[in-house]
């Protein structure tokens, strides 16, 4: 059975820093190009940033470059989200996701969410960013 369990959330005050962790179990993580999802409070999904099968290549949302490094340990099937300068902006449920092999990377990377790109989601970790 394939899980994604995401941990790490919680409060933080603004400008600090937290890492969300992504437990995948059930497939073998090298085999999948993964992405970071949020969705603030009374919104849409949106892309954080997405991380290819075995990490040589990256990318980010505009608003989170420079402050975000998703990074993965293939050997420990994990998924990491590094977040620095974290801004009142960030509060959201934080959800790891896998890429369906099928979607283009462009498509992973541009544009709206899709759910049709991911095949399987974890439960979400709650990030807060308030003094």
């Amino acid at each position: 059975e394939v899980q994604l369990v995401e941990s790490g959330g919680g409060l933080v005050q603004p400008g600090g820093s937290l890492r969300l962790s992504c437990a995948a179990s059930g497939f073998t993580l090298d085999d999948y190009a993964m992405s970071w999802v949020r969705q603030a409070p009374g919104k849409g999904l949106e892309w954080v940033s997405t991380i290819i099968w075995n990490g040589d290549s990256t990318y980010y949302a505009e608003s989170m470059k420079g402050r975000f490094t998703i990074s993965r340990d293939n050997a420990r099937n994990t998924l990491y989200l590094q977040m620095n300068s974290l801004k009142s902006e960030d509060t959201a449920v934080y959800y790891c996701a896998r890429a369906d092999s099928r979607v283009p990377l462009v498509l992973l990377t541009t544009g709206p969410v899709s759910q049709s790109h991911y095949d399987y989601w974890g439960q979400g970790t709650q990030v807060t960013v308030s003094a």
